[in-house]
């Protein structure tokens, strides 16, 4: 018996790591785990296992795609997109919503994460040497603007805030030399966020469609 809660205790702790989720819910999973037939779990363990098994994350944006072969997503491998826009989002459930309105025709970045406000090492919470690397790469290709589309609350405020001051090099403020002169190089990137339409405190995550669109339309 001493091991049966001891297993429950512990599957009560790794779901209190799902965002979101507290001691009370995470509570009632595993009692409803417990409550339905035995090959409901044993269905949920094997598609586990196999979701871990089959989608990866892509090499160039790393969002998560179902492949088994290529590590660049369908998206990055799109020719037909615009080089000229880079969206950077915070995770893969963004970056759903947005593209599901199908009014950005851009490429991708997912920080994986957020900066949390007084973080003494934000570098850890997201992807930066790798934002910065593609940022590099897609410049020669032609990228001209970064739009940065994050949560309006306060650690997606202070996300902005570092990632402004992380790509303040590659803009025309940081270096005043002629758009033309610097063609493809460093100082040639506008840097803009999304603007009216999205209130304080909202959550791309749970923005319709048509909030979205107006965001970027009105983007700054």
């Amino acid at each position: 018996m001493l091991n049966i809660m001891d297993n429950t205790q512990k599957l009560i702790e790794l779901f209190k790591e799902f965002p979101g989720i507290g001691p009370r819910q995470a509570k009632r999973f595993v009692y409803f785990l417990l409550n339905k037939n035995p090959s409901y779990a044993n269905d949920l363990s094997n598609l586990i296992k196999e979701v871990r098994s089959t989608v990866h994350s892509c090499d160039t944006c790393f969002r998560f795609f179902p492949n088994s072969t290529n590590t660049t997503c369908p998206i990055c491998c799109d020719s037909s997109r615009d080089n000229k826009q880079l969206m950077i989002v915070s995770n893969d459930v963004d970056f759903e919503n947005i593209e599901k309105t199908k009014f950005y025709n851009g490429y991708y970045f997912i920080l994986g994460g957020s900066v949390p406000i007084l973080e003494k090492n934000p570098d850890k919470k997201i992807r930066q040497i790798e934002l910065l690397e593609g940022v590099d790469k897609k410049i020669k290709k032609g990228l001209s603007e970064i739009i940065i589309a994050l949560n309006y609350n306060p650690e997606g405020e202070n996300t902005l805030s570092y990632l402004k001051e992380l790509l303040k090099p590659y803009t025309p403020e940081q270096n005043p030399a002629s758009h033309k002169a610097m063609q493809g190089k460093v100082g040639t990137l506008k840097i803009s966020t999304l603007g009216r339409g999205l209130s304080t405190g909202t959550e791309l995550e749970y923005s319709d469609g048509d909030t979205i669109k107006n965001a970027l339309k009105n983007r700054q």
